[in-house]
């Protein structure tokens, strides 16, 4: 079997000229189909198919950063071709980048769960509450409910006393005869 042949290369995207010759509110959106459109032309994408190219999260999240209006105006990015998928990255990833990368990876694999084995599935029990806790809680949630109820009262008080108050009416000097 061959391999896929793997075609790493790295651009300098100019922005400016695309998003230029568009409306205000739709540049960052033409920020980033003019990079895709860069890619699958200077990449070989087959009929400059624009789906076949897939930009990094945080590329994406760097050029939507200040908003729709004022994308960057120009970008350096890094497009590896991997079979008929391209995708692309930053060159050259900034140093916040590389530490929210580090912290997405510990938090995935804390988040981990390990496979329970049959075995194991079978040893857990399930816990039933008394009836004593049962009443607790209910009672519990009366006492909330109680208290929401209070609250809303007075607020229905406080709304009742606001609009008793009434300003002073003006009257026009011509009409005090």
């Amino acid at each position: 079997m061959a391999e896929a042949k793997i075609l790493q290369r790295e651009y300098i995207i100019p922005l400016r000229r695309f998003w230029l010759n568009v409306p205000e509110y739709k540049r960052t959106g033409k920020a980033i189909k003019a990079i895709k459109k860069f890619i699958a032309k200077h990449m070989k994408v087959h009929d400059r198919n624009i789906e076949n190219v897939k930009l990094d999260v945080y590329l994406n999240n760097e050029i939507w950063f200040r908003g729709r209006k004022k994308p960057p105006s120009k970008v350096k990015v890094k497009a590896i071709r991997e079979g008929e998928i391209v995708k692309v990255g930053f060159s050259e990833l900034p140093e916040y980048v590389s530490r929210l990368k580090a912290k997405h990876t510990k938090l995935h694999k804390k988040s981990e769960i390990k496979p329970e084995s049959p075995a194991e599935k079978k040893e857990v029990k399930i816990e039933e509450k008394t009836e004593e806790q049962k009443t607790e809680e209910k009672e519990k949630g009366k006492a909330v409910e109680e208290q929401n109820i209070k609250q809303a009262e007075q607020a229905h008080k406080m709304q009742k006393h606001i609009t008793k108050i009434k300003e002073p009416k003006i009257q026009r000097m011509a009409l005090k005869k």
